[in-house]
């Protein structure tokens, strides 16, 4: 048996993902909450319901070729958001919906095999790019772009595309509430891929990814004791797990979506895309001779201002995952 327990560079961390939820749920029109009531059922509702992809990242598979829901003793607060999903038959969902996207995709990562439903939750765009097509590297057809249409698609009553298995409307709920929040946290769009002198280097121009120049959306860049991925999942603290009357304000003032539905998440991967590149604005790097692997080290032109940067670019983001969940689910039902 491998356990490999979940890092914490999961988009917004829990709280974020929650106030996504918050704002979306204030924003539902009255057949739409309807119909998210009747499909979450038990008294949850979008913002319990929205961290739920993270936790399956618990759901291991076993030597013996089982799968088991695993809590790491070491890091408990893993479990905060996740002990809503702690009954039995919850439990079984995870591990259900872990086996049926598992060996859809390959993802290696770390040289062991983490399932593809690891994938789901991002893209790895170059910040050369300022709007996705899935021709680009960094996406694939089981991305964070992807993930969201075939959730879309089992809303609408269509059968989830390949490589993707989502059992029913309920499961669907799940994850559009999570990724759609996954697709606003910008190094979860965007990233850098840097040479040895810690130079840009386009991923695009040679036409596939070289291993060596990799930073897995800011995972592999150190600023001290954390990763720049992580700093950007955090959210700012005054704003707690739930919607503030500030963040509900700029969520009404995003503008509405044009063409289709279908097309409404690549739009949006692109203009979170342009956001990475304020993300990475101002950045230097220099590869690490103190971590194993690539790992690599930042430094800040003017590390307080990118910090208030950072804090308003958050908010922002937060308000229009929002924005947009509930209009997604506006949309299905009007």
């Amino acid at each position: 048996m491998y356990l490999l327990y979940p890092t914490a560079s999961s988009a917004w961390g829990y709280q974020g993902h929650k106030v996504v939820g918050s704002i979306a749920d204030h924003l539902l029109k009255p057949n739409a909450k309807q119909q998210v009531e009747q499909i979450l059922g038990n008294g949850f509702k979008l913002p319990t319901v929205a961290p739920w992809p993270d936790c399956v990242k618990s759901v291991f598979r076993h030597d013996d070729g089982t799968f088991h829901y695993e809590v790491d003793p070491n890091h408990l607060d893993f479990e905060v958001p996740c002990t809503r999903f702690s009954s039995t038959e919850e439990r079984a969902r995870m591990v259900d919906y872990a086996r049926r996207n598992w060996f859809t995709c390959s993802y290696t990562p770390d040289g062991f095999e983490r399932g593809c439903h690891n994938t789901f939750h991002f893209e790895d765009i170059a910040i050369q790019r300022d709007s996705y097509d899935r021709s680009l590297q960094g996406t694939s057809d089981h991305d964070l772009v992807a993930a969201i249409g075939a959730a879309i698609a089992v809303l609408t009553d269509k059968p989830a595309p390949p490589p993707f298995s989502i059992k029913d409307k309920r499961e669907a709920l799940f994850l559009l509430a999570h990724f759609v929040g996954d697709l606003h946290q910008p190094l979860h769009v965007g990233s850098v891929y840097l040479d040895a002198n810690g130079k840009l280097v386009d991923p695009d121009v040679a036409h596939k990814v070289d291993a060596a120049t990799e930073t897995a959306g800011g995972n592999l860049i150190q600023d001290q004791n954390v990763n720049l991925h992580h700093e950007w999942d955090d959210i700012p603290t005054d704003i707690g797990e739930a919607a503030t009357r500030e963040l509900l304000a700029d969520a009404r003032s995003v503008p509405a979506s044009q063409g289709r539905i279908e097309d409404w998440p690549a739009a949006w991967a692109s203009d979170t895309l342009v956001v990475a590149h304020d993300a990475f604005a101002g950045l230097t790097f220099e590869l690490s001779e103190t971590q194993p692997g690539n790992q690599w080290t930042v430094s800040f032109s003017d590390h307080d201002a990118y910090l208030r940067a950072q804090d308003a670019i958050k908010r922002k983001q937060l308000a229009k995952g929002g924005a947009r969940l509930a209009e997604i689910l506006n949309a299905i039902w009007p």
